[in-house]
């Protein structure tokens, strides 16, 4: 198993709510919770879960893009959570991320050229007068014309826009990307091509990936493990054939059985998520997601669950999963 190329050690990202006459903070939103993760090096993580579990926010607090409360961030084994900006700098260029809306995440007011530009000139290595001539390379990379350099972001498609995204991403020749819900803005179709373009620039070019989504149908095709996160916390992480085939967790079980399938005589025994997400305020004690679990008991009302290792890399956070385990039952979850 290749070494993890970013290691998260239980990270914690805070948000004040509400603020006393003197100034202190009374009450937090506690969007990411105590989450620990290894990314391996070259592998594709999908990170899964309902809106609002804090799976955007894990992502930005790895990059340093929300404030992190506690907790370590290691890349490459080198310690990144206490650095300032001007000690993060060097390892910017290596860690890029890819935003939901395209449009959006564009200058309006810049070309294409300008833009990449701009993400060219944090390397030091690259000459400005090179700025073209890489410029022109990364639009071949994400499949889009050379020509397209001197048009603005509100002449092309929405594809087209995240294919330019995606071409900033690569300009610092980055080692981990984070996408971020990168394609559920985009038609079908086009949805396609893009992880196809993702997965194909993964091999070329042996780039680390965090996927952020809510679809658990496209993580099957492009993710080597899925981690699936709720209320702040990350419940399981397994390889994506297993997960699909026999998910441990009660949450990955609904999650899986809520993707849409075109044959009616599946539906039974699927499993269907009841009651709703928790607020991130006052989330519930002992396991997040006792409130809305078919297994649940009073240990689950009471007791965080601790991680069970299934395989390296592969855990579960679940005391039903623990007590079938234990009793030599685990084989009844894949029923």
């Amino acid at each position: 198993m290749p070494g993890s190329l970013i290691n998260i050690e239980n990270i914690k990202t805070y948000f004040p709510h509400k603020k006393t006459l003197t100034g202190k903070v009374a009450t937090w939103i506690k969007a990411v919770d105590g989450v620990t993760l290894r990314i391996f090096t070259g592998e594709c993580l999908g990170l899964v879960g309902e809106s609002g579990c804090g799976k955007s926010t894990l992502g930005r607090t790895i990059l340093k893009l929300a404030p992190l409360k506690s907790g370590k961030i290691l890349f490459n084994g080198e310690e990144i959570q206490d650095l300032d900006d001007r000690g993060f700098q060097p390892f910017r260029p290596k860690m890029q991320m890819v935003f939901q809306d395209p449009r959006a995440s564009l200058n309006p007011k810049m070309k294409v050229l300008q833009i990449l530009s701009e993400a060219l000139a944090i390397c030091p290595e690259i000459d400005k007068k090179q700025y073209a001539q890489r410029a022109t390379e990364l639009m071949n990379m994400v499949d889009l014309r050379p020509e397209h350099l001197f048009r603005y972001p509100h002449e092309f498609s929405g594809g087209q826009q995240q294919r330019i995204c995606i071409a900033r991403a690569l300009a610092t020749q980055p080692e981990f990307l984070v996408f971020d819900e990168a394609t559920s803005a985009l038609d079908v179709s086009v949805q396609a091509q893009i992880i196809n373009l993702m997965a194909d620039l993964q091999k070329r070019l042996n780039l680390t990936y965090l996927f952020i989504s809510h679809d658990l149908s496209i993580m099957e095709h492009i993710c080597q493990r899925v981690a699936v996160m709720y209320a702040g916390r990350v419940m399981e992480i397994q390889d994506a054939d297993a997960l699909f085939s026999s998910p441990r967790h009660p949450y990955t079980k609904a999650l899986r059985d809520a993707v849409p399938i075109a044959d009616p005589t599946k539906k039974d025994g699927m499993a269907i998520l009841k009651g709703e997400v928790p607020s991130l305020l006052n989330p519930p004690g002992g396991c997040r997601f006792h409130p809305r679990c078919p297994h649940a008991t009073q240990r689950c009302k009471n007791e965080v669950p601790e991680a069970d290792q299934v395989k390296p890399g592969n855990w579960v956070c679940c005391h039903y999963h623990r007590t079938l385990w234990e009793k030599g039952l685990l084989e009844r979850l894949s029923e």
